[in-house]
Parts: C-alpha cells; structure tokens; sequence
C-alpha cells in the first residue's frame, strides 16, 4: 500500500466555530484493484442503489432507480473480489425501496453477477411487503416471507433472512419468534444468512427476539440458530456492540459463520482472537471498498500490521457515518460514492440526502481523506465544493 503522488486540491470547509478553512487534500492511498488470493474470511458488502436524478417523481413518495449506474456499482464491488449484499437497508430497503422493486434489484444482480466468474450475491427477504399495522398474525409474517423467499430462490437467489417489522409487532414473546424462524428455515433451499439488526438503525424493531434486554434475546437466538444450524450459513449482527457480537460468536454452532454488522469495531471483530474470529456483512465496505480489499488481502497473507494499518484510519470515518441517529448512514455512502466519481450526483431515494448537516458532510470529508480513499483528489474537491455551495458554504 503506497501513497500516490502528492495532490494540491484543496476545499473550502466550514468549521465547528462557524468560520471557513482551507482544506488542504492529502494524496490518497493505493489499494488493489482486485483481490487475487484466497481469503480467510468472508467479505459481503452491502450495496447501495443509485436514484435517478432526471425522473419527474416527488422522492418523499415514490421511487426512481438508476439502474444502470446501480448495476455498475454492484460490478465494481465483484471486481475488487468482494461479494455484495443485496437489497438490504443500505439500498433503502424499507425505507423508500418497496418489495416490487427489491425484487427487481435482486433479479437483476444475481443475473448480473454470472458475468463475473466467482461472484457472491446475498440478497435480503423479509416481510415489508406487509403493513405492519394491518399484520394481524403471526401466520400473516409466516406466508409473508415464504413469498419473498420463494421469489428469490426462483430467481436463482441465496438469501439473508432479513429482521421483520410486522413479526416485531405482532409477537407476543419468544416463542413465536422460533415459530417464525424455525418453519422458514425448514423450507429453505439453501443455507441462509440470518440477519439480526439493531434498534438503533430501525427503531421498528425495538424487542426484537421477543424481549428488550439484549442477554435474553441472545438467548433465544442462539436457540434458533443452533436448532436449525444446517439451514444457516451464518448470522450478521448489527448491535454496534462488539462485546455482544463476540459473546454470541463463541455460542454458535460450529457450522455457523458469524458476519460482523459492527461498523464501529469490524477491524477488531474481523481480525478476531484465540477464541475465533467474524467475517465480514458490512455497510461500510460499501464505500471503502479498495481500502477493505487491501486489508484482507494483507490478512490473508498473515500480515496483520499491514491489515490494521488499512483499516485503521477507515473506523473514525465509519463511526461517523453511522453515528446516531445511525438509520441516515446511507447519506454518508451515498455521498462517498460522489465524491468518488460512481455516480455524478448526490441525490438519493426519499430526499435522503438532506438527513445530514453540513457540518457533518464536512466532517465527512476530512475522515475520508484521512483514510486515503478519495481516489481522485481533484475531483472530490470539485464535488464537494459543489455540495458546499449549494449549501452557502464558500459559494
């Protein structure tokens, strides 16, 4: 991993005390363009989708894709040898992006996929075809993702067994979560990724596994998953709680993979210890994608100063796209993927891109730059200058 030459870009910025700075750009770092050794661990990115800037449609209420730009971005993840993790709350998945049309994101990638020899595609199934406040039954959440589950597997398919807002309501305790849990696993085709997210990035699923205190709903499940450990691949957590995500990891079944959801701790997760180690589900791999192939890389050859070294100035960043309230980190990968040059706007399905400040856009900035992955510092500057200007900041 070397420095490429030095850049003289530079920004406007504002800062915390309502001044402006010059932002002097760092040159950004080099990182492989593929991953071209095995690997000892597992790396999914999740996604984003890219919205359709020309299309007459009001974004607080319906839905444009840019499917070609979409695609495209999907081919770079697979090009760099990372799998992708499709249509999960990163695409907006439940959150401006319906079932219809995650559907049609899915049947897309898998075909797409096909394209690229050893190409991974995991791609999410849940419930939100339902209006959770019209879902009566726990039967309701049942044929619910026994639809989705079915459609995907006709497309060719493997799937991540998505949390469910509708079972989040209508359950009235453990029981019925492994109700759920264990009849759609006994039908599955394939070994599926069980998805476990927090509260804090959809506060709909506050008491998930049937009770608000974190040690009991571990316990159920790591019941579920251990009863039904060869129809599970693995479980992706997403608590922001390494401690949490380790204790669980020692309590798998020993064919059941963990997948890291932590997008404050994964250098550490990954990396693991004597015990074990996570692999990798992860919403940041989304927008350091070069910088998550290098440090796998590095790990699979053994080097671990070198893998910590990559990942190192990439946390701070992480941790500032998903702080709370962590449900608007997809502007922050939206935005990554602009001032990277994947898509020339910065505009997002729901009219997302307003959910965070200028402040934080700024802040957002410098991290990446720190991490060295601004890929074209002039560029990046440009755009952000742009977005500032719309903003009044420097304009």
């Amino acid at each position: 991993m070397l420095d490429k030459p030095h850049t003289k870009a530079s920004v406007l910025l504002p800062t915390a005390d309502r001044k402006l700075e010059r932002y002097q750009l760092s040159a950004p770092k080099s990182f492989p363009d593929k991953i071209t050794k095995p690997l000892n661990r597992v790396a999914l990115a999740a996604a984003h989708m890219v919205a359709d800037p020309y299309a007459e449609v009001d974004p607080w209420l319906g839905v444009a894709v840019d499917w070609d730009r979409t695609m495209a971005y999907r081919d770079y993840l697979w090009g760099l040898g990372l799998g992708v993790a499709e249509a999960m709350d990163t695409a907006q998945r439940g959150m401006g992006l319906d079932w219809p049309m995650a559907l049609e994101l899915i049947q897309r990638s898998v075909k797409a996929s096909k394209a690229t020899p050893g190409a991974v595609v995991f791609s999410g199934a849940g419930t939100d075809h339902l209006d959770p406040a019209e879902t009566r039954s726990i039967d309701d959440v049942i044929k619910a993702y026994e639809t989705q589950f079915e459609a995907i597997e006709a497309a060719g398919g493997r799937i991540i067994m998505m949390a469910s807002r509708a079972l989040a309501r209508v359950a009235k305790g453990p029981a019925d979560y492994a109700r759920v849990y264990d009849r759609i696993l006994s039908q599955a085709a394939q070994p599926v990724i069980i998805h476990w997210l927090g509260d804090m990035f959809d506060p709909a699923l506050a008491g998930y596994w049937g009770t608000p205190d974190l040690n009991a709903a571990m316990d159920t499940a790591v019941g579920v998953i251990n009863g039904n450990a060869a129809k599970v691949d693995g479980v992706k957590v997403s608590l922001l709680d390494k401690d949490k995500e380790i204790a669980m990891r020692r309590r798998l079944d020993k064919q059941v993979l963990m997948y890291t959801g932590d997008d404050f701790n994964y250098a550490e997760l990954i990396a693991g210890d004597e015990q074990g180690y996570s692999h990798a589900l992860l919403g940041i791999f989304d927008a350091i994608a070069p910088a998550a192939a290098g440090a796998l890389s590095a790990l699979a050859d053994g080097d671990l100063k070198t893998f910590h070294e990559i990942f190192a100035p990439t946390v701070p960043l992480s941790r500032h796209i998903f702080k709370a309230p962590t449900r608007f980190y997809k502007t922050g990968v939206v935005f990554v993927a602009y001032l990277n040059g994947h898509q020339d706007h910065f505009t997002m399905v729901g009219g997302q891109e307003s959910t965070r400040s200028t402040q934080h856009l700024a802040e957002l900035f410098r991290l990446a730059d720190k991490a060295g992955i601004l890929r074209d510092p002039d560029q990046a500057a440009a755009r952000m200058a742009a977005v500032m200007a719309t903003r009044g900041i420097g304009g």
